[in-house]
């Protein structure tokens, strides 16, 4: 009877990372997934990587805001840059802006640049002025109580034909009324008949009003936008009224949303002019003022604060919940905060180059943190610490505003501005969450191959921690420094502990192909408190 001989084994094992998926910050976090992240990205999937270095492309002195259409225009102070060139000034304060045809439209100033005509104005008007309420005509025939008339005013410095024009002030209240401008003549106006009370008026007001909007959007060639709960409107093709009420399909529109609650951010998504507030987002549908419609439905919106986390990327609109990023398609908005575990953010300000969503948010400790979510790969990356004022998007480059005024280039830049200079090397992160390596025993680890590429001057660093007490140590030759690819090895003196971390850190560029990790694991007898 041949009895088998006993099979002997040395016990240990070898677990093998080829893959490196994005940020995973919760408690469950499995083996291999990145706990905590500094300056890494998805470009390079499925390798680990730093992100690629940004450029700098301009100082400001005070970065009020910064915003891309035909070309890059920002605002410094009080001043208001279009293609690097002042063209106008403006209150001192952050700015929203937005663009139908070739108007830039600033608020809350409701100031504009017309980059065609070269002009730069304001989109109201307004004059106190001594006027006379008399007949005169309209098309070439004579009118009873249609003309305001006022000595050495020439009304079309003022006005245009079809305004809306508010008149106040009058001793005859019924003269305080809107009505719209028909003709301009010199020191004339002509509306329709029977317009007014004939009558003199010392200190006449005649205004083209323009609410304050919060934040704006064009849709259909309209300026649409909101003042705490009512929504505008702008008449067809003209930004600069938004009260013409003329019965036609071109006419302003404005209603209130009826709900409790401030609007807290609005974008134009799939074709409709989409507003939020914190519980409710409302699509405006219909192609004229007569068929406008407001519905509204009751599901994730938009966080107060945040109204500049509106972004289109991967053709889905992400932004920041009171409860985290969501992203939303067009039906009901889905959690894409899995990622952040428990750690909740406000005060978001985001950007898109097309594909990637780019957040800038402040945590509940007020410290600043930029990430980046890949919509193709389903993967959030953590750059740095910093806090973006504004991004724009213009000829293929990404750029953003940061709060100490510098203006950058970020992701894949394309043939940037002359004058650029690029960043210096950065340092960079990535804490993995704890390897238990399947098995409630202890374990020790006994060695580390880890294959990567380093650029020029770059270094990795690589730290253990074992049983969560808070203190990493460095293994032998564990700062890696060769500028080629290949593997290192590093060798580790036996410590058992039920589980472990690992954290790598460096500076300069670097690429991680694979992490191979060999270990050995004791009996469950063996698996009493403290380190054996």
């Amino acid at each position: 009877m041949n009895i088998p001989a006993p099979q002997y084994s040395d016990g240990i094992k070898t677990g093998k990372q080829t893959k490196f998926a994005g940020l995973n910050h919760n408690e469950g976090a499995g083996d291999g997934e990145i706990f905590n992240m500094k300056n890494l990205c998805s470009d390079y999937y499925p390798l680990l990587a730093t992100r690629q270095k940004r450029k700098k492309f301009k100082t400001l002195t005070k970065g009020n805001g910064l915003f891309a259409w035909d070309k890059l225009c920002w605002v410094d102070g009080t001043d208001f840059y279009y293609d690097g060139v002042k063209k106008g000034t403006v209150s001192d304060g952050r700015k929203n802006f937005c663009a139908i045809g070739a108007y830039i439209i600033i608020s809350p100033d409701m100031k504009y640049y017309n980059f065609k005509t070269d002009t730069f104005g304001s989109l109201g008007a307004s004059i106190t002025h001594a006027v006379v309420f008399r007949d005169g005509t309209i098309y070439g025939e004579s009118a009873d109580a249609n003309t305001i008339y006022a000595s050495g005013v020439t009304w079309s410095d003022y006005f245009r034909v079809g305004d809306a024009i508010t008149i106040s002030g009058c001793s005859q209240t019924v003269n305080n009324i809107t009505v719209i401008v028909r003709e301009i003549s010199g020191n004339e106006m002509h509306f329709y008949e029977n317009s007014f009370t004939n009558c003199t008026e010392n200190n006449a007001k005649l205004e083209r009003k323009v609410p304050e909007l919060t934040h704006m959007l064009e849709n259909e060639n309209r300026l649409w936008g909101y003042t705490g709960s009512t929504l505008y409107a702008s008449k067809l093709g003209d930004p600069f009224n938004f009260y013409v009420y003329d019965g036609l399909d071109t006419d302003s529109y404005a209603v209130d949303s009826g709900s409790v609650g401030d609007f807290t951010g609005c974008i134009s998504f799939m074709g409709y002019p989409t507003f939020f507030k914190e519980q409710k987002i409302f699509k405006v549908y219909g192609s004229i003022p007569s068929s406008f419609e407001m519905i509204g439905s009751a599901t994730l919106g938009l966080a107060p604060g945040s109204g500049k986390s509106l972004a289109v990327a991967g053709e889905a609109l992400l932004y920041l919940n009171q409860s985290g990023v969501c992203i939303f398609t067009g039906g009901l908005p889905a959690a894409a905060n899995r990622a952040f575990g428990l750690k909740r953010y406000k005060n978001a300000v985001s950007g898109s180059d097309g594909l990637k969503y780019y957040i800038s948010m402040q945590d509940e400790s007020d410290g600043w943190h930029l990430f980046v979510y890949d919509t193709q790969k389903g993967m959030w990356h953590e750059e740095d610490s910093t806090q973006v004022i504004d991004f724009a998007y213009s000829k293929g480059n990404l750029y953003f505003l940061n709060a100490k005024g510098e203006i950058w280039i970020t992701g894949t830049i394309k043939d940037p501005p002359n004058g650029c200079t690029e960043e210096e090397d950065f340092k960079w992160e990535a804490e993995f969450a704890d390897y238990t390596d399947d098995s409630p025993n202890k374990k020790d680890i006994r060695k580390i191959l880890i294959r990567m590429e380093l650029d020029e001057d770059a270094y990795c660093k690589v730290w253990l921690q074992l049983d969560s007490d808070g203190t990493w140590y460095q293994p032998q030759d564990g700062t890696l420094e060769e500028e080629t690819k290949r593997s290192y090895f590093l060798a580790i003196v036996p410590r058992r502990a039920d589980h472990y971390r690992m954290k790598l850190e460096g500076e300069g560029g670097c690429r991680i192909y694979s992490i191979a990790r060999e270990f050995s694991e004791g009996s469950e007898y063996k698996s009493l408190p403290g380190r054996q």
